[in-house]
């Protein structure tokens, strides 16, 4: 059975923001592995933080030097500078029960059985701004985690892509594609329309 890096949705109103992107880590300095840049197969750097349970894996199983397929969680303060949070790394042979005869299986192929593809990313949140000059949105995800001490419980994610200043406040799904340090918007799904009228 092939793992999917970005599970189903198990909730109609299920909140995240997650993708998958196929590079090399390189971090900061020897010491200190859980910051770096993640290069991608064309030589674009992104801004990356490795988390707790990703960073153990890293330590583990990683060979810096090769490419791997990495599950992040995407954070942003504008469409310019993505940042980066590992939160996994998805190889279906050292985490699956696959021969592990990597030159037989393209990975890519493997993607493609799940719906995926490299630099997708599933977005799913409230639609809060729409600035149709810049063709610009912004969505706002809520984190799962029900946690007193994080402060950041919610977040924002801007976005380039046109969606329809009505559909505010709505819960949108999106399909989402990177393209160097910006996401785009690939297609988008309403979920429910205006929460806010509904609350």
């Amino acid at each position: 059975m092939l793992k999917n890096p970005i599970p189903k949705v198990t909730n109609q109103l299920q909140q995240r923001a997650i993708g998958i992107i196929n590079g090399k880590f390189t971090p900061h300095c020897s010491d200190q592995l859980n910051r770096g840049f993640l290069i991608d197969n064309k030589g674009e750097k992104i801004e990356t933080v490795v988390l707790g349970k990703a960073l153990s894996l890293l330590k583990k199983h990683i060979d810096l030097k090769k490419s791997y397929y990495w599950i992040v969680y995407p954070k942003n303060k504008n469409t310019q500078n993505l940042h980066l949070q590992v939160a996994g790394i998805w190889d279906p042979y050292q985490l699956n029960d696959f021969p592990n005869d990597s030159s037989k299986t393209d990975f890519a192929k493997l993607l493609e059985e799940l719906d995926l593809k490299d630099n997708y990313f599933s977005v799913r949140g409230e639609l809060v701004f729409v600035n149709t000059h810049k063709k610009e949105i912004i969505i706002k995800i809520c984190s799962a985690i029900k946690s007193k001490n994080l402060k950041n419980k919610n977040f924002k994610l801007v976005i380039k892509g046109e969606i329809s200043l009505e559909l505010l406040h709505s819960f949108v799904s999106l399909d989402i594609n990177r393209d160097g340090n910006s996401l785009k918007l690939i297609k988008y799904e309403v979920i429910e329309k205006n929460l806010s009228e509904n609350n």
